[in-house]
């Protein structure tokens, strides 16, 4: 886009910034050869270009049966020229490219990836996998076949060489089949690799097997490619494990709807229900779709999108969303959103998505696995000849460069990584918390300070009247009732504040006319022919105003309350003061915040100053800032990271500039907001704030869990490497101790799918600054 303006006539340079959280363009032009107005246009036009030029696309892969297979596709399309990225998550079975639409076309990346015997197939939206099983292709249906038949030829060779009186070239060819059996994937994939000008772990097995072969151990040869191909198919199960456990959210949604269509109500596939149409759901259905209740009441089971375990009531006019369970009464519900673009599905698609994703320590790990591959078989050339130049016979020393081979081998290096990614990512969806990607996984894990938004996040966004204090002679019911009469005529959430508790008391307030609205001060109105004022004391400047009324201002003010002063007929009524609810539990979730390694906690407020730090003293917060615009709230969070990595947490609208600039974003009340979704690495799917400490604690969990597997698997070969060397090691002991750890890694990380959020304690809602009502 830089390029494309800087080409313009009278644009001199052009630069873009994202470090303000959001994209901003700067464009230096000479004004006597181009307008402002015609910068605009440029820029916008430009754009527009760009973005239809530049773009993503995600596909299923079929047939990957290791993580070398992901690497094999990674590159082949890594390579073509037009794409600019490409990610292959073994665990999740996709690919992710980004590419320029005028250089490279997803044909040609389909046709690529058929050249390598895989298939690439467009995933149904809010489905894990396609109409077919997992992998698609030959590896499912072979896989564990051929390792059987491995293991009974590898058997019935030895049986043969010691037990039966057959020449020696029998069991040999018995071995040699079972090789061609158990490496079947591994040779075909290392065929690949070197096809790319690469050395992967398949190669180095193969490699290792046929020069084992060659020196006359096919017992060693074959023992080796039986448990490389067993290790491989135990590891694809439990990869598969991981992935049912994001698909059971897909099979949530059921496949039909009960349609309104004039006086019937017909069963319709919810691919087919279109906006706008309304679908019937009994008591014990799961909401086939996203919309808003029409007709009846109920309370709905909402655990598969927010991870609330209680059934949460709904009435006309509430959203709802697909796959929740109507619990009680029949409801009529008229459909908002199509079932490809369901909260649910959009859901599924982004935890199947997140592997491709990578964080630092799957980075790292790849990395090494690249690096580490070539420098061992490179090795394994040298090292013979040195041991053959030392005096150790020929023989000897190329089993020794065998034995290196495979316990140099990074198979548990590369699988260390994205067991745990998956596991986690699954975990917290079905906890109601959405992580983007392993690298947010990671990011989160690494938070040492966490900065809030107030309102909607520690509060709960709705203002309350809290205290009603009426002057000498005055009743509290005749003061809230003559606010509430103006009140009404206003929609100001403050206005709504007193009618709502005038209406919670039952009072029948006069109307109110003539309604004059004095900005940032209150409002006048008539009741009758009586002129009422409701406001601040700013509103009654130049008047005489009651000492205890200026002292009732000042004490609810002290307590983090807007005061609102009423007067009617010039004589003043008395004070309410109202105040927004601190979210139940807001404490309680920010002690286990500090108990998991937080070390400093900051609200940002668009509010006044004084509010805010009520408000922050009362949930425990460390420190508050306000009043802060959301350009201020993006340069506090630059200054709070400097020194520690640092999470926001906000409602996913407003507050996407500081979202956005923090290390991680974390937005609360995704499921029914589409900007959550979109701006924040880390969604909490319901309004429920103890969402964030088990997030925070599964990141932790899943960071230690993936150190853990580098530390088994480096620290695994190592060992092997350095016993291989010095000659304690056969090739078959090797080979047990290197599959072993690679079943190790996958099994820790499937740990974490056990991971569940804790029960949160019941804690009473409080009202910042609340006291006893007067009057």
């Amino acid at each position: 886009m830089e390029d494309a303006l800087e080409a313009q006539r009278g644009i001199t340079d052009v630069h873009l910034r994202r470090d303000l959280g959001y994209p901003e363009v700067c464009i230096h032009y000479r004004p006597e050869l181009v307008s402002v107005a015609q910068l605009l246009t440029l820029a916008q036009s430009t754009g527009e270009v760009v973005a239809a030029r530049y773009k993503h696309f995600t596909w299923f892969v079929r047939g990957m049966d290791s993580a070398d297979a992901a690497m094999i596709i990674e590159t082949a399309v890594a390579h073509m020229k037009g794409v600019l990225s490409a990610s292959v998550a073994y665990a999740s079975e996709r690919l992710v490219i980004e590419y320029d639409g005028e250089e490279v076309s997803l044909e040609d990346v389909e046709a690529r990836v058929r050249k390598l015997k895989f298939g690439l197939e467009v995933p149904t939206a809010g489905h894990v996998c396609s109409h077919h099983a997992h992998g698609g292709g030959l590896a499912p249906k072979l896989e564990l076949p051929l390792v059987v038949a491995s293991g009974v030829l590898l058997v019935t060779g030895w049986l043969l060489d010691r037990f039966a009186p057959v020449p020696a070239l029998v069991p040999t060819i018995v071995w040699a089949l079972g090789m061609a059996s158990g490496g079947f994937f591994a040779i075909r994939g290392s065929i690949q690799s070197i096809a790319q000008l690469r050395i992967d772990i398949e190669t180095m097995m193969v490699v290792a097997a046929i020069g084992a072969a060659v020196l006359g151990a096919w017992f060693e040869g074959a023992f080796l490619l039986f448990l490389f191909s067993a290790g491989h198919a135990l590891e694809h199960r439990a990869m598969d494990r991981a992935r049912r456990s994001i698909e059971t959210l897909g099979k949530l949604r059921p496949e039909v709807a009960r349609v309104r269509r004039g006086s019937d109500v017909v069963e319709v596939p919810v691919a087919q229900v279109q906006v706008g149409e309304r679908v019937v759901v009994r008591p014990g259905d799961r909401m086939p779709l996203d919309g808003v209740i029409r007709e009846g009441k109920s309370s709905l089971e909402q655990a598969a999108i927010t991870g609330e375990s209680i059934p949460v009531p709904k009435k006309p006019g509430d959203e709802v969303f697909s796959g929740t369970i109507n619990c009680e009464a029949l409801l009529e519900v008229e459909v908002t959103r199509l079932s490809s673009e369901s909260v649910l599905a959009r859901v599924v698609d982004m935890v199947a998505q997140a592997e491709a994703q990578k964080g630092p320590n799957q980075r790292f790990a790849q990395r090494l696995e690249k690096t580490f591959a070539p420098l061992v078989m490179v090795a394994a050339v040298l090292f013979p000849a040195v041991l053959v130049l030392l005096g150790t016979p020929f023989k000897e020393a190329v089993l020794r460069a065998v034995a290196l081979l495979v316990a140099a081998s990074p198979c548990a290096l590369a699988i260390s990584t994205p067991s745990a990614v998956l596991s986690a990512v699954a975990a917290a969806a079905r906890g109601g918390v959405l992580i983007k990607g392993g690298i947010y996984l990671e990011l989160l894990g690494g938070v040492r300070a966490i900065a809030f938004d107030k309102t909607g996040t520690l509060t709960v966004g709705r203002p309350k009247v809290l205290t009603t204090t009426p002057a000498l002679g005055v009743t509290g019911e005749e003061l809230l009732a003559t606010a509430a009469s103006v009140e009404a005529l206003s929609a100001h959430p403050l206005a709504r504040a007193v009618v709502d508790a005038a209406a919670e008391q039952k009072l029948q307030p006069p109307p109110g006319r003539d309604l004059e609205a004095i900005h940032g001060k209150g409002i006048r109105a008539k009741i009758g022919e009586e002129a009422v004022a409701v406001g601040s004391l700013s509103l009654f400047e130049g008047d005489a105003i009651p000492a205890e009324i200026s002292a009732e201002v000042q004490k609810l003010e002290a307590a983090g309350q807007t005061t609102m002063v009423v007067r009617r007929a010039g004589r003043y009524l008395g004070v309410l003061g109202v105040a927004d609810t601190v979210r139940t539990g807001a404490h309680h979730v920010i002690q286990e915040l500090k108990g998991h390694g937080i070390e400093r906690t900051v609200m940002l407020s668009g509010d006044n100053s004084r509010v805010a730090h009520a408000i922050a003293s009362q949930v425990g917060i460390d420190e508050a800032r306000a009043p802060l615009m959301p350009a201020d709230k993006v340069t506090a969070i630059r200054e709070i990271g400097k020194h520690r990595a640092v999470a926001m947490v906000g409602d996913g609208v407003n507050d996407a500039p500081a979202l956005a600039a923090a290390a991680v974003g974390v937005a609360m009340g995704g499921a029914g907001s589409d900007a959550a979704l979109e701006t924040a690495d880390v969604v909490l799917m319901s309004d429920d704030l103890s969402r964030l400490p088990f997030a925070l604690g599964l990141a932790d969990k899943a960071t230690g869990v993936m150190k853990q597997n580098l530390v088994i698997a480096l620290g695994v070969s190592a060992v092997l490497i350095i016993a291989a060397v010095f000659g304690l090691t056969q090739i078959s002991q090797a080979v047990v101790l290197h599959e072993g750890s690679t079943l190790v890694v996958v099994a820790n990380g499937l740990r974490l799918l056990a991971y569940r959020p804790r029960v949160p304690e019941v804690v009473p809602a409080v009202a910042v600054g609340s006291q006893p009502a007067v009057g």
